[in-house]
């Protein structure tokens, strides 16, 4: 049993994912939950993301933040996969150009390798696997995927990263960046692996 709301360490540095986690919770009437960022609590090196999957990966940092603070801590590791890349940029999506955050980089050197490849073979997909870890060692991860293809130019002025760049399936006519934030969060890879992830949440704040 909890005493008082049950503290939820989120080891981002986005403060949109944060939002994100928060709008699932309360859209599946999830109580009691109380979710911390990185800001809140004393700065820690970032480990360091030698997996070679994003459950691999989201794992890495989410065990971290129980480390270091002894919080419940969910993560995540996400990116878009290109078909015709096989797969890439993957795990490799925030530093593609070389330099991590990078996303004007990132875009243009991804537009400049697909460049020649046809609209029939320009499928692609944002995937995202969540990862909770318990200060008892207890380990759940959760994928999600938003399927779509990738434009030849950035569209749009919201979001980040690839979002300019990717034409969802679900929202014919426009990128991830010319969406709401709500009819992204409805619709996106993060959004359905918390939404997936959320009851174990749940069932720790019981």
């Amino acid at each position: 049993m909890v005493n008082g709301p049950l503290k939820v360490l989120v080891a981002s540095g986005n403060a949109k994912k944060l939002i994100e986690l928060e709008t699932v919770l309360s859209e599946l009437g999830v109580d009691g939950v109380e979710l911390v960022s990185l800001a809140d609590i004393p700065a820690y090196p970032e480990p360091v993301e030698n997996g070679l999957t994003f459950a691999e990966n989201a794992l890495i940092k989410a065990r971290e933040g129980v480390k270091q603070t002894g919080l419940p801590c969910v993560a995540d590791d996400s990116g878009l996969a290109v078909a015709a890349l096989n797969g890439m940029p993957g795990i490799l999506s925030a530093r593609w150009c070389g330099r991590h955050g990078d996303d004007a980089s990132n875009n243009e050197l991804l537009l400049a390798q697909t460049s020649d490849i046809g609209d029939p073979h320009r499928g692609a997909a944002f995937v995202s696997c969540c990862a909770l870890v318990t200060p008892d060692g207890a380990e759940f991860t959760a994928e999600g995927r938003w399927e779509g293809s990738l434009l030849r130019e950035p569209r749009g002025e919201g979001g980040f990263g690839y979002d300019p760049l990717f034409a969802p399936a679900d929202a014919p006519g426009r990128s991830a960046a010319e969406l709401t934030p709500e009819e992204k969060n409805t619709r996106s890879h993060r959004g359905k692996a918390l939404r997936e992830l959320a009851p174990r949440i749940a069932e720790l704040a019981q």
